[in-house]
């Protein structure tokens, strides 16, 4: 029997749209020539999960990822298809997990305990695991901060390895040397006057406690002392002093009486001493009396003479 071209070319055809579907739900992670249990797990976010990826157990790969889809409420059903032969727990959590530093996902069952196993359509627990990068993240900043204060570690180091720097080190060294050395100096020269005059500290002490105990053995003198004080005090408030006080009062008054009328010229002492003429008459007299004494000096015989034969001249 001849087949004819036609009929080649379409079972051809089949044979490509055959091919086709199987190789696009193989790619979409579904296997047409088997029977597999599908499983679901919700996330709030599934950012680097895609459909064929791996549903591992311990590492070993025991499904796919056949579907995702975003429900109403934001999060995203995953459905995973997993071969019959491995039975699930049901409080099996499907876990997603990074699988390397770009962010790649793949769900990870963390089988459960439970001796109830899953069947088809269940909806496992689910969980996100942080990835790579989140937990890089904070080592990251920590690092970051350790690199800066390193920064400025080995800026300081720089600082203090510069030679201006070392100078003004050595220098400062090489002065605290000197003042310890001047300090030095000065407490030996301290303790030299302290022993030196630590004898006459003692004398000063000894004549003070020597005090001490005058003080202490004449109290009952310092005592009487002080009441014959007190006495004597009481005596001298008792005398009248206020009528002394009084009296030389009244002197000082009448004093000034007496200088007022000396002042206004009246008596006889105001009159001696405010009269001009008075005064005019007194120069006069001491005037011609001097000039009597001049004549005295210069003619002496018209007023004295002398006789050796005891007769007299007029």
């Amino acid at each position: 029997m001849k087949i004819s071209n036609e009929t080649k070319v379409g079972i051809l055809a089949a044979i490509a749209i055959v091919i086709f579907i199987v190789g696009y739900n193989f790619l979409k992670g579904n296997d047409i020539f088997s029977s597999e249990n599908e499983f679901y797990a919700k996330y709030d976010k599934v950012d680097g999960l895609a459909v064929s990826k791996p549903v591992l157990v311990n590492g070993y790969q025991v499904g796919r990822v056949s579907a995702l889809t975003l429900q109403e409420n934001g999060q995203i059903l995953a459905q995973f298809k997993i071969d019959p032969k491995y039975a699930i727990p049901t409080n099996t959590i499907a876990r997603l997990e990074s699988t390397d530093l770009l962010g790649s996902k793949a769900v990870v069952f963390d089988l459960g305990n439970s001796i109830k196993y899953a069947v088809d359509g269940d909806t496992l627990n689910a969980n996100v695991q942080a990835n790579l990068l989140e937990k890089v993240e904070p080592v990251q900043k920590k690092a970051q901060v350790i690199i800066a204060k390193l920064d400025s570690l080995l800026t300081s180091v720089n600082t203090i390895l510069n030679p201006e720097f070392q100078k003004n080190v050595n220098r400062s060294f090489a002065s605290i040397a000197k003042t310890l050395e001047y300090l030095e100096s000065t407490s030996k020269t301290v303790d030299g006057t302290v022993s030196i005059q630590a004898q006459r500290i003692d004398v000063i002490l000894a004549n003070a406690e020597s005090i001490s105990n005058n003080l202490k053995n004449n109290n009952e003198r310092i005592n009487s002392m002080m009441t014959n004080l007190d006495s004597f005090s009481g005596q001298l408030a008792k005398t009248q002093i206020q009528t002394t006080i009084d009296n030389a009062n009244k002197a000082v008054m009448e004093l000034q009486t007496a200088v007022n009328k000396i002042n206004t010229g009246t008596g006889s002492i105001a009159l001696l001493l405010n009269d001009s003429k008075l005064y005019d008459n007194l120069n006069n007299s001491a005037k011609n009396l001097d000039n009597l004494m001049l004549d005295v000096k210069a003619n002496p015989k018209r007023y004295v003479s002398f006789s050796v034969f005891g007769g007299r001249k007029d």
